[in-house]
């Protein structure tokens, strides 16, 4: 099925044409298909995203169904990456989608961007891989928005975007900035990220295991949809913006 443009015949009355023709033949980058990613990845190709790239290498379980898009019975133990490839295609039949099941560091950073990619999205909520993710990226000189922590806020008003080097309030921004600095990169990161400051009760006591079976425990945070949801709405505007 060709690419219909039909379907976007509202974006492009904003947009114009030559930004739709931009967008059908980019190649844009999702890493993280969870709160913030799924929805970023939503928006890409409602906005006629010719090809998506799409990376994570987690399945969908009953914690993700407060605030991931993905996240509804039909898809309770699949791969995040199968399910967002389906869902994209029932959006676009037309849109190419790359898929990537696997953890995004600095071992598989050369597989996954063997091919030109025009701007990434960050949607990592675990440090150590962000940071191994944006110091590549800026290393190989590829734009990306990077998302800064959206658990533990609530208030709409307060997301924003900017400068690594400039964010305000923000845990996650702020470790990711020292370590970054650390490794000798201190600007040149476009953020999507909260100012608000989040109280400290909203982490939960209890320990749950990380995201790999020997990574250290850590503490759920608690988190809405609707914040998580315009992070990466706000991400995948960032990104067409650099198209």
């Amino acid at each position: 099925m060709g690419f219909s443009r039909e379907r976007f015949k509202r974006t492009e009355l904003l947009l114009g044409r030559e930004a739709m023709d931009r967008l059908e033949h980019c190649n844009i980058t999702v890493v993280g298909l969870g709160a913030v990613g799924s929805h970023a990845i939503e928006a890409l190709a409602r906005s006629g995203v010719g090809t998506l790239r799409i990376v994570d290498f987690d399945v969908i379980g009953e914690s993700n169904f407060n605030r991931q898009l993905l996240a509804i019975e039909p898809n309770l133990g699949r791969l995040k990456t199968k399910a967002a490839e389906e869902r994209l295609k029932q959006i676009n039949p037309a849109i190419k989608v790359e898929t990537f099941n696997m953890l995004c560091h600095r071992e598989s950073f050369d597989e996954i961007f063997s091919k030109k990619t025009d701007v990434v999205v960050d949607a990592i909520d675990s440090l150590n891989p962000k940071v191994n993710l944006l110091f590549e990226l800026v290393r190989h000189n590829i734009n990306v928005i990077s998302c800064m922590g959206a658990a533990r806020k609530m208030d709409p008003s307060k997301i924003t975007t900017g400068d690594l080097s400039t964010t305000l309030y923000c845990p996650l921004a702020r470790s990711v900035r020292k370590r970054l600095k650390r490794m000798g990169v201190d600007q040149g990161i476009h953020c999507v990220y909260s100012t608000e400051v989040v109280a400290k009760d909203t982490i939960s006591d209890t320990l749950e295991p990380n995201f790999l079976d020997a990574g250290r425990l850590r503490n759920p945070m608690g988190s809405l949809s609707m914040i998580s949801g315009i992070f990466g709405y706000v991400a995948a505007l960032e990104a067409l913006k650099q198209i």
